[in-house]
């Protein structure tokens, strides 16, 4: 029981890990844009400077929305897999309570959520906007922020829920250690023997 406990652990670090990497990535990759184009390295500038500069930047950018969209997808397969296999560890490999279960039931659902729901439709209309000049009014526009506010807010559930599941997973773990190396008590709670 303690190694599948231990294989929950580790399953458990790899999905927030991964979703705390891959969430610093997305963000660092439009301020890359920006850094770019602020200092680029000659070669660089030089064929920066036969463009307007704000279709350097769009271009740029929908490059980068390109790596970040196939990060989406990506990343949502693998937390799948590893929402899966932790449930299955869960479930199959270990005595744990409801709320355990419960827990990363949740969590594996809002990934379900996010991939087939939101992440397609964000996609879909992250490739429009591309091309919508920034200061220009879209529907498109508004609706892929409102989605992708949607993802990020069941993100952070998806972490605290992670957070919760590891803290019962550790605590768990520590109250059956304490236990099993107490002594045997007595009906009134005094040391057998």
């Amino acid at each position: 029981m303690v190694h599948f406990r231990r294989l929950a652990c580790l399953l458990l670090g790899a999905w927030l890990a991964g979703d705390t990497f891959i969430d610093m990535v997305m963000i660092q990759n439009f301020r890359s844009v920006d850094r770019l184009l602020a200092s680029p390295a000659e070669p660089a500038a030089q064929q920066l400077a036969k463009l307007e500069p704000a279709d350097a930047r769009m271009l740029l950018r929908h490059q980068v929305s390109e790596q970040n969209r196939w990060y989406f997808e990506t990343w949502g397969v693998v937390e799948l897999v590893i929402g899966a296999a932790l449930m299955m560890v869960l479930l199959f490999g270990s005595s744990e309570t409801k709320g355990t279960l419960l827990l990363a039931l949740l969590m594996l659902g809002i990934a379900v959520v996010q991939r087939f729901v939101l992440t397609t439709q964000i996609v879909d209309l992250g490739r429009i906007i591309d091309w919508v000049p920034p200061d220009q009014p879209s529907p498109e526009r508004s609706s892929f922020w409102l989605l992708h506010n949607a993802y990020v807010g069941l993100e952070l559930l998806n972490l605290t829920l992670g957070l919760f599941l590891a803290a019962r997973l550790i605590l768990r773990r520590q109250r059956r250690s304490a236990d099993q190396g107490a002594e045997p008590l007595d009906r009134r709670g005094r040391v057998a023997g």
